[in-house]
């Protein structure tokens, strides 16, 4: 490192609001089981949409979430996605979005995910974090396929909402 680069403040990492998105995931999740690798978990999207300022259309049924959860610690959860997903914008286009991303959440907590009759659970009291990318073959839409996103995931009653941020 050069001797008058040591001393000068990183770039402060700037985002504004790409859209939220919330995917439906109607038949609930499907529990793979415990493998030597974690234990894998299934959720199909049934649908949805997505809202914001330049981008604005519905989820396509058929995406899923391909988790794998663990433990971190005694007292919380932790887990992966691989997520895929196909958009259709209001105007027709499409766009094809995968994401990776962590979950942590305390057992207490997890325990309110599973009974459909406990309201959803405060998002202050778990971690949801996702990083989307996008791949379009849209003349309109081309400028997410040098995109850089995060996302801050809440859990709904009929899947989860994402609020997306792309990265400046």
């Amino acid at each position: 490192m050069r001797e008058e680069n040591r001393d000068k403040a990183p770039a402060a990492l700037a985002s504004r609001h790409l859209c939220t998105v919330e995917f439906e995931v109607g038949g609930g999740l499907i529990a793979i089981g415990a493998s030597p690798f974690g234990d894998q978990r299934l959720g199909y999207i049934t649908g949805g949409r997505f809202f914001g300022p330049r981008l604005n259309g519905i989820v396509l049924p058929g995406g899923g979430n391909w988790s794998r959860g663990g433990r971190l610690g005694e007292a919380s959860s932790v887990g992966t996605f691989d997520a895929r997903a196909v958009w259709r914008t209001d105007d027709g286009d499409l766009v094809y979005l995968s994401y990776t991303g962590r979950s942590l959440i305390p057992d207490d907590v997890r325990a309110t995910f599973a009974d459909p009759a406990v309201p959803d659970a405060d998002p202050s009291r778990y971690y949801l974090r996702i990083a989307p990318v996008f791949e379009t073959a849209s003349a309109r839409y081309g400028w997410l396929n040098g995109l850089l996103a995060v996302g801050v995931g809440t859990r709904t009653d009929f899947g989860v909402r994402h609020v997306i941020h792309e990265i400046l």
